[in-house]
C-alpha cells in the first residue's frame, strides 16, 4: 500500500510540474507574439521617434516576460530572448530609421527563433539544437549514426544560410542608404557581438555556425565601407 500512495505521489507530482511549465510556455507564447507584433510595427513606421516607441513596447514586454520564459525551461528560447533584448536595446540608441531597421530585424529574427524554439520545446527542434539533434538521431538509429547526424547539420545549416540571406540584403541596404560612419559602426558593432558570442566555452554547433557566418558577411561588408573619413573627402 505505501508503495502505491509513493507511486501516486510521484505519478502526480509530474503531472502537475508538467501542467504548470506547460502553462508557462503558452504564457511565454503569447507575450513573445506580441514582442514580434510591437517588433513589425517599428519596422513599418516611417518616423524615428515612432519607431522607438514600437521598439520600446517591445523591448519592455521582453524583459517582463524572463520570467515566464525561464519557467517555460526551454534553453533555446532563453538563449533567442539574451539576442534579442541587446539588439531591441540597440535599436532604441539608433540615430536614423535604416539604423534602427537592420537592428530590428535581427531582433525579429531572435523573436522567431524563441517561438519555435517553444513551439518544439519538446524536442528541442530550433536551428540552436543541433547537438539535441545529432543526441536524438544516434539514440533511435545505431546502425548509421553519423550519416544521419550529417543530415539533421545539414538541414540546420540549410536554415541558417536561408535566415542569413535575409540579413545580408538589410545590410546591404543599410551601406547603400545610411552615412558611411554609422553604417559602419552598426556593422561593427554586429561584428563585435559576434567574435563575443562564438568566445562562449558550451555554444552549440548551430549557433556556432550562425555566428561565424553572421560574421563573414558582416566582415565583407566592413570591408566593402573602407575607412569612411577617407571616402568623405
Amino acid at each position: 500500500m505505501r508503495l502505491f500512495y509513493r507511486i501516486h505521489f510521484i505519478f502526480t507530482f509530474l503531472f502537475f510540474s508538467s501542467f504548470a511549465m506547460g502553462q508557462a510556455c503558452e504564457y511565454a507564447n503569447s507575450n513573445i507574439g506580441y514582442v514580434k507584433n510591437q517588433t513589425n510595427k517599428a519596422l513599418s513606421m516611417h518616423d524615428l521617434k515612432m519607431t522607438k516607441f514600437y521598439t520600446y513596447k517591445a523591448l519592455t514586454a521582453l524583459e517582463k516576460s524572463k520570467k515566464q520564459i525561464k519557467d517555460c525551461g526551454c534553453e533555446y528560447a532563453t538563449d533567442s530572448m539574451i539576442e534579442n533584448i541587446e539588439y531591441l536595446k540597440n535599436a532604441t540608441r539608433a540615430t536614423s530609421i535604416n539604423g534602427a531597421r537592420i537592428l530590428l530585424n535581427k531582433a525579429l529574427d531572435y523573436t522567431q527563433e524563441s517561438l519555435d524554439a517553444i513551439a518544439n520545446h519538446d524536442e528541442h527542434g530550433s536551428i540552436y539544437g543541433s547537438n539535441s539533434l545529432a543526441m536524438n538521431v544516434t539514440k533511435t538509429t545505431k546502425k548509421t549514426p553519423y550519416n544521419e547526424g550529417v543530415v539533421d547539420q545539414s538541414e540546420i545549416r540549410a536554415k541558417i544560410d536561408k535566415a542569413l540571406l535575409k540579413y545580408k540584403h538589410s545590410l546591404e541596404k543599410v551601406i547603400n542608404t545610411v552615412d558611411c560612419a554609422e553604417a559602419r559602426l552598426f556593422a561593427q558593432r554586429i561584428y563585435e557581438n559576434c567574435e563575443q558570442e562564438l568566445l562562449k566555452p558550451k555554444l552549440s554547433e548551430g549557433k556556432k555556425y550562425y555566428n561565424l557566418k553572421t560574421k563573414e558577411i558582416t566582415a565583407k561588408a566592413l570591408q566593402s565601407l573602407g575607412e569612411c573619413n577617407q571616402l568623405s573627402k
